[in-house]
């Protein structure tokens, strides 16, 4: 009786087809191994932060603190680090909305103007924009912002940092706008409404993943960006988060743990804005990629 249980249990739990499921062991076991070489620096990093910069030279860096001190956080917060964030809020925010906007009214002209030249034209200006990096024009930009007299100012960071979002956006929402169905747009046209009221009644609502994904990824490389802050800014009222970590930097060493902290508090807002976003990034990515 027992025996005839055990294999109904059996039966029930065995996928259709009669098929018995095969597990990847070896992908399994690479992806957790994967996993802990992701996670170990930040791991060292959290720890870090708790330690005093004096225990950090003599224990072991990938050890926990005997005794945690929170004297690496308020070291941060006296050394005005809360401008600094405000700093690359004002930046990150000035540059990302009109970048997302700009781009994405650029990619719903391409795709909808498909036989017009001088759209073709600017489509292909956008992409030649992914080939040029940053380092490469950094000096006609700053000779650019010299003569707009914006030197040492946040709009001397965000308005370059506009220019450089623009180029991936447009290629990411113009795939995604493409997968909407013709019919739709061939439906509000039948129903009155002009383009503007397509785009942003149509195209805006189903793109939503689209701009959350640019917005992320953008955002991420406007707040840790480093180059343009160092060559447009040179007063301390200027800086932004990455230069602010300099400030921890002495003439005969590095407070290390400073640094950590720092690091672990300017973090925080990137890790909450993917934790909000996460599934619209995911599938935004999916379908903005596979092209």
């Amino acid at each position: 009786m027992a025996t005839i249980e055990a294999h109904a249990r059996a039966k029930r739990s065995a996928p259709p087809g009669g098929k018995v499921a095969k597990y990847n062991w070896l992908g399994g076991s690479l992806s957790w191994i994967w996993l802990i070489i992701g996670m170990l620096p930040v791991y060292w990093i959290i720890i870090t932060s708790f330690k005093t910069q004096s225990n950090y030279f003599v224990t072991n860096t990938l050890v926990p603190p005997s005794s945690v001190t929170w004297d690496n956080y308020k070291l941060v917060l006296q050394n005005h680090v809360i401008h600094y964030f405000f700093n690359s809020v004002l930046v990150t925010a000035g540059a990302i909305i009109p970048a997302v906007a700009i781009s994405f009214m650029a990619a719903y002209a391409i795709v909808r103007g498909v036989g017009n030249r001088w759209l073709r034209f600017m489509n292909s200006l956008f992409l030649m924009g992914l080939a040029i990096p940053l380092q490469a024009v950094i000096i006609p930009v700053y000779l650019m912002i010299i003569r707009l007299h914006l030197y040492d100012s946040l709009a001397a960071i965000a308005l370059p940092s506009i220019a450089f979002a623009i180029p991936l956006s447009v290629l990411v929402l113009s795939n995604f706008i493409r997968d909407v169905p013709k019919e739709l747009f061939e439906s509000m046209r039948m129903d009155g409404a002009s383009e503007l009221g397509t785009m942003l009644r149509l195209a805006l609502p189903l793109t939503r993943p689209a701009l959350v994904t640019v917005t992320i990824y953008n955002g991420l490389g406007i707040w840790n960006g480093f180059l343009l802050p160092l060559v447009l800014t040179q007063s301390e009222n200027e800086r932004t988060i990455p230069l602010a970590l300099v400030s921890f930097q002495g003439q005969f060493g590095v407070n290390v743990p400073a640094i950590a902290a720092a690091v672990t508090l300017t973090t925080l807002p990137i890790i909450i804005l993917y934790a909000i976003g996460r599934r619209q990034l995911l599938s935004g990515l999916t379908a903005g990629f596979s092209k």
